[in-house]
């Protein structure tokens, strides 16, 4: 099984951040292999993607012409083929890059969006970075302002594609399913599965598949561009993607809207929730476990996990702790909290989090009621050496994203750029940084 998605969802967060802080860590793996991909634009931190699919291993990024570049190699050789395509990035964090293998192994590259048009790249050849062709669009309508491209498979292993069309706080959720055999793509639902009717939009987590064979969708409203208008964590869960249901089984109406969804926690705006910082996790008994944060009645930073429970969400405090982060404004802001999914490990559930005042933690949750028994080792597949700051510059931070299998061990990438500015350029341009890839043994 390929952990990368999960895994680079919290690691790109928290080492998103200004580098510096001691964290609790144990390091498991020794470095066995080290290569340097390309250089790099070091302007912007947006995310990058590997995937690694035996022999095959695909690497996306921007290099220091600031074009979308994918290279690729075969496990084992220092060789790289790479593919420099028509699209170049600026200093939005917002543009990061995704790709996926369709079931005859031609490659889908999306990126680079920002309340943009579609940019999206289709290879015409197996396993062949060279073959990438700019295909212009995919249906040929809702996609004039596109951003947060994603794709992912469903029960059939059929290839799907999800972005919102619109902007912050006016905004749709679109899901289409490509046709391997016709080489086309195809509306999964006709109308938006998520509508924000023109008010509002919805910041999504998922659609993930569980352990009960659901998948599970979890989200927040945004009222408008401002970081601090989040509101009511909803849920919805789905079969085949098509039809949805609400968590105590009822049917979900589609386009599902403020007005008709499953509301886990009323949280009103200003109050401490942020999108990217929701979760979608399970117990042993595969019932789906939101972890969030928000404000306390005394006005201070915590975590809450909210459990679905014969149908209804009971809410459940993580923390305890005295201090406030008071976030907003437009544009990519740095975390000062970050957290992971609670997960079932032998017979306990854990979950990881983030503060930037003491690094990366661990805890261990009783799941009768879902408090925090104890802290424990912070466990992660790479040397902490790895997040240490090469580049001397204040402004500057330490990217990581860490693909995992038990059938190749682990590869990390690692680049260095500026840290998150608003989305806003600085007022120099900085020097290309090296992209370089580890790779940990088992």
């Amino acid at each position: 099984m390929n952990f990368k998605t999960a895994a680079s969802l919290f690691i790109i967060l928290v080492m998103g951040l200004i580098m510096g802080c001691q964290s609790n860590v144990t390091e498991t793996k020794k470095e066995f292999d080290k290569l340097v991909v390309d250089q790099i634009w070091s302007g912007c931190a947006a995310n990058y993607d590997i995937l690694t699919v035996p022999p095959h291993q695909f690497i996306a990024y921007y290099d220091s012409a600031k074009y979308m570049t994918v290279a690729q190699r075969k496990l084992g050789e220092n060789t790289w083929i790479k593919k420099r395509l028509d699209t170049q990035v600026e200093w939005d964090a917002h543009n990061y890059i995704t790709m996926v293998l369709d079931e005859e192994g031609c490659l889908h590259v999306s990126g680079n969006m920002h309340v943009v048009p579609l940019i999206y790249f289709q290879a015409e050849k197996p396993y062949d970075v060279t073959s990438l062709v700019k295909k212009e669009s995919l249906i040929g309508n809702e996609e004039h302002a596109v951003t947060y491209p994603r794709f992912f498979k469903d029960h059939n292993g059929d290839l799907i594609f999800n972005y919102r069309t619109g902007s912050s706080g006016k905004g749709s959720q679109i899901y289409n399913r490509y046709q391997a055999e016709s080489k086309k793509w195809s509306r999964l639902v006709e109308e938006p599965l998520i509508n924000g009717e023109g008010k509002t939009n919805a910041y999504i987590e998922g659609p993930q598949l569980g352990p009960d064979g659901y998948f599970h969708m979890l989200w927040v409203w945004r009222e408008n561009p401002d970081a601090n208008t989040n509101t009511n964590l909803s849920y919805a869960r789905s079969k085949d993607l098509i039809h949805w249901e609400k968590s105590d089984g009822s049917t979900q109406a589609i386009p599902i809207t403020l007005a008709n969804c499953d509301i886990v926690d009323p949280v009103p705006a200003q109050n401490g929730m942020l999108n990217g910082n929701i979760r979608i996790g399970f117990d042993s008994q595969n019932r789906v476990i939101a972890s969030y944060h928000k404000y306390d009645e005394n006005g201070n930073i915590q975590i809450y996990n909210a459990r679905s429970e014969n149908g209804k969400w009971k809410i459940y405090q993580a923390t305890d702790w005295d201090w406030r982060w008071d976030f907003g404004g437009w544009g990519s802001i740095i975390a000062r909290v970050g957290l992971s999914k609670v997960k079932l490990e032998g017979d306990q559930l854990t979950q990881k989090y983030y503060v930037d005042t003491v690094g990366q933690q661990r805890f261990v949750i009783d799941e009768a009621n879902l408090k925090v028994i104890k802290q424990i080792e912070f466990k992660q597949n790479y040397p902490d050496s790895l997040t240490n700051l090469r580049w001397d510059s204040d402004l500057a931070t330490v990217n990581i994203l860490e693909d995992t299998s038990d059938e190749y061990g682990t590869y990390i990438l690692r680049w260095e750029t500026l840290r998150r500015n608003g989305d806003k350029g600085w007022d120099f341009i900085p020097e290309s940084q090296p992209l370089e890839l580890y790779h940990f043994e088992n």
